[in-house]
């Protein structure tokens, strides 16, 4: 099977509720969906070379480095996405048009495969859902708004599945440490819920190669 049939088939299955949360918890937070702001990230992937007969090491996805200046989450890795809002007909259509207001990209050359399961981001009150996409027709992306994104960039799976560039990042807060999933790529730490969600996708696709959990860094905060 190919990339893009893994995809569709998990994304099949996310519908029929055959999914769970797509990032393990890794802290003791909770969060209240009644309370929490709605939002949704849109999770591209592609293939310029071979387009839907590619092999999950021939294709990429779309991440977007946001600005330093930032309040929140300043200066990490994500996918494009934010908060759904009043003229959003759906978590898809919300996805869609952060992407498209962050990177730039055409949306006549997404094809959206589905949602995935709402997972919480208890750090900023929201309750995030995954959109699932597949890059039919890949057009240039770029950061729009230099206040909002420092860089837009396609990663490699061929780097994020590379068990050499896989990391266990730690984050200490007093007596206590947080361990969650970590890439290296694009001279950049993919990490936090971001990293939490690539690992569990990559996990219930199959995708994923052995790697060492033991090698550990502290996380770019």
């Amino acid at each position: 099977m190919t990339a893009f049939d893994d995809l569709r088939d998990f994304a099949t299955r996310a519908a029929g509720g055959e999914v769970t949360a797509m990032r393990d918890e890794i802290r003791d937070l909770t969060i209240d969906p009644r309370q929490a702001r709605q939002a949704a990230v849109l999770i591209l992937f592609g293939s310029d070379s071979r387009g839907k007969d590619a092999d999950p090491e021939d294709c990429d996805v779309l991440l977007v480095e946001r600005a330093a200046t930032l309040e929140d989450h300043p200066g990490q890795i994500g996918f494009p996405g934010g908060g759904v809002e009043s003229q959003d007909l759906s978590h898809q259509a919300a996805a869609l048009r952060e992407a498209v207001e962050e990177t730039g990209l055409d949306p006549a050359g997404v094809q959206i495969l589905g949602d995935l399961p709402q997972t919480g981001l208890p750090v900023s009150n929201f309750m995030v859902t995954p959109v699932l996409a597949w890059w039919d027709a890949p057009s240039p992306v770029f950061a729009v708004d230099l206040a909002e994104s420092a860089r837009v960039f396609r990663a490699p799976l061929k780097d994020l599945l590379n068990p050499e560039l896989r990391r266990t990042s730690t984050v200490t807060r007093g007596s206590n440490t947080f361990r969650s999933p970590a890439f290296l790529v694009e001279d950049a730490v993919v990490w936090g819920f971001t990293g939490g969600i690539l690992n569990k996708l990559f996990d219930e696709l199959g995708w994923t190669q052995a790697w060492d959990h033991s090698l550990e860094m502290p996380a770019p905060l």
